[in-house]
């Protein structure tokens, strides 16, 4: 059984992870009018990516039969001053969910509540490939940030990105 503090911070992470979903949307916008569609394809799979974890937290609230209730968020930014600048964004913002996701976390620990402990665990793992994927392409743009042809075969390989959902989700 959540008590009321757990079901409504794991609500809350749902309604997190839709707007995160709505912040690398707005990423591929920007992308996509530098002319970089190899990259606005890498946050348009993020943005599938968000919507997919978003409904493991619905599904999860109600598999405990309670009720996930929708709300609104803040626009995102839409204003970024370079690809790097896209990507350092993204960075931070995947730090704040690796800090709200451990946050549930000590909630799930605090309460003894072993069943969200053990969803939340493939949160957790799922935090340090994001931080590391975003980390990793911030030092590769550092690197070639002034080479054409290297940020144009970056952004092509960015467009070969697919999502595909874990196995057994």
């Amino acid at each position: 059984m959540l008590s009321e503090n757990l079901h409504a911070a794991l609500n809350e992470q749902m309604n997190y992870e839709f707007y995160s979903a709505h912040a690398y949307l707005a990423m591929a916008a920007y992308c996509t009018n530098e002319s970089y569609d190899g990259f606005a394809n890498f946050f348009l799979v993020q943005a599938e990516e968000e919507r997919f974890h978003a409904m493991k937290f619905y599904t999860y609230l109600s598999d405990k039969g309670y009720r996930a209730t929708v709300e609104g968020f803040n626009n995102p930014g839409n204003e970024f001053s370079s690809i790097l600048d896209v990507f350092e964004t993204a960075l931070h913002h995947e730090k704040e969910v690796t800090r709200r996701i451990y946050h549930l976390a000590d909630i799930a620990l605090d309460e003894r509540e072993h069943a969200t402990m053990a969803f939340l665990k493939w949160f957790i793992d799922e935090q340090v490939e994001e931080e590391a994927t975003f980390d990793t392409l911030i030092q590769k743009i550092k690197r070639i940030e002034n080479d054409s042809n290297a940020m144009f075969m970056l952004d092509a390989e960015l467009a070969t990105r697919t999502f595909v959902p874990p196995a057994g989700e």
